[in-house]
């Protein structure tokens, strides 16, 4: 049976070469693994980086916005505060122009005496000074163009003075 023995001994070497060729492959792909391994942990701390970059910028912009936030809302408060104002202005404005009529209405049957009742004198004395902030009102193409014949003397008096007073 000596070539029983050959038989074995020649299929124990083809499995031994087989086995020595299939642990040179493994060898190289952990090889390689190690080699991946490598650039791996480089790609997890640069991303690790990037992430704490990323989280500072975000803190900064979040505290910019908050300062850009206080500061809108300053002047939103300005604004409304000048709002206030120019409404009660207005709301002022609209008084005077009505005592203005009032007056105007009432000295017109007065044009034919000789000048103002002593109640008129004392109304227009008593309208508060212009301020720098009204502006007096635009008179219209219309307006203009009317014939200043066909207003009344207290109204021609009344426009001079206030003329007089710009």
């Amino acid at each position: 049976m000596p070539g029983m023995e050959w038989i074995l001994d020649i299929a124990l070497v083809v499995l031994l070469t087989a086995t020595l060729f299939h642990a040179v492959r493994l060898e190289r792909a952990l090889g390689v693994l190690k080699r991946d391994r490598a650039a791996l942990e480089t790609l997890v701390a640069t991303f690790n980086a990037s992430t704490r970059a990323a989280e500072t910028g975000v803190e900064r912009l979040r505290g910019a916005t908050d300062g850009a936030g206080r500061q809108i809302q300053r002047q939103i408060d300005t604004a409304t505060g000048l709002k206030d104002d120019l409404t009660f202005l207005v709301q002022r404005g609209e008084g005077l122009a009505d005592r203005l009529d009032e007056l105007v209405c009432a000295a017109r049957p007065l044009t034919a005496r000789a000048g103002p009742s002593p109640e008129v004198s004392a109304s227009i004395s008593a309208i508060p000074p212009r301020s720098p902030y009204l502006q007096p009102p635009r008179q219209t193409e219309h307006e203009a163009a009317e014939d200043p014949r066909s207003r009344s003397q207290a109204e021609r008096d009344l426009l001079k003075a206030l003329r007089m007073a710009r």
